[in-house]
């Protein structure tokens, strides 16, 4: 039997936590809930372990403060890893990722190492989503396809399965990457390893309540390390062409 653990990571939740939580384990009852939380202000901490509490399948990783995303997803893989689940999923606290599409990931991972959750292959759809924000993802992910020939519609999505026997080999301990570039470098890690990674489609819905973490600092990062990687992808590629053509 396959044993999953979503990994949902915190920061000022306290108003869609709750939901989320229910919603994920009524979408896939065996599916285990790990809550990785920063020291959120506003309790979700808190409320994390109420609802720990009354369900075993649900856990709660305390941090010491706000530390970033990755790092989020980082200390909840290695403390899956640790717990020998087979699969382990990313998704978001804030509703934007439906919970009832988790079935989807799920079944694509069978037959992959990484499943992304994908809004722009056919079938996948955002609603309600500001159209400046929509159209800076848009950007980057066509930027991120182009300077590292991935060939992948949603590299920066945030609602992915994982095989663990994958996860186990992308040295995750090394990744420093935030925000949308966490995402990025997790999947580019993935193709660099030879790693089958799918798209499946999925509905992104914009969040209802509380604040988007989203800021100019993670697109930043993100513009940047990519260029980076890209510029690092190409010389090797020339390197190798011009290296064949002497040979």
């Amino acid at each position: 039997m396959t044993t999953v653990l979503v990994v949902i990571p915190t920061y000022n939740e306290a108003l869609t936590i709750g939901k989320t939580v229910e919603r994920t384990r009524a979408a896939v009852p065996g599916a285990h809930v790990l809550v990785v939380d920063d020291a959120s202000p506003d309790g979700t901490g808190a409320l994390a372990d109420e609802l720990a509490e009354l369900d075993d399948h649900v856990h709660v990783l305390h941090r010491g403060g706000k530390q970033g995303l990755g790092a989020a997803y980082v200390a909840g893989f290695g403390w899956g890893l640790a717990r020998d689940y087979d699969v382990l999923v990313e998704m978001d606290a804030d509703g934007s990722h439906q919970p009832e599409e988790l079935p989807l990931l799920l079944h694509a991972v069978e037959n992959a190492d990484l499943a992304l959750g994908s809004r722009y292959v056919p079938g996948g759809r955002t609603v309600n989503w500001p159209y400046k924000r929509q159209a800076i993802s848009r950007i980057g992910n066509t930027y991120t396809r182009l300077a590292l020939g991935t060939g992948l519609r949603d590299a920066t999505g945030g609602y992915r399965a994982y095989r663990a026997s994958a996860l186990r080999e992308l040295d995750i301990d090394s990744v420093a990457s935030q925000g949308y570039c966490f995402q990025v470098d997790m999947a580019w890690r993935a193709i660099r390893a030879g790693f089958r990674v799918i798209e499946v489609p999925i509905t992104f819905v914009e969040r209802e309540q509380g604040e988007s973490k989203m800021d100019g600092k993670v697109v930043r990062e993100a513009l940047l390390r990519v260029t980076q990687w890209g510029a690092v992808h190409r010389a090797r590629q020339l390197r190798d062409l011009v290296g064949g053509s002497r040979r």
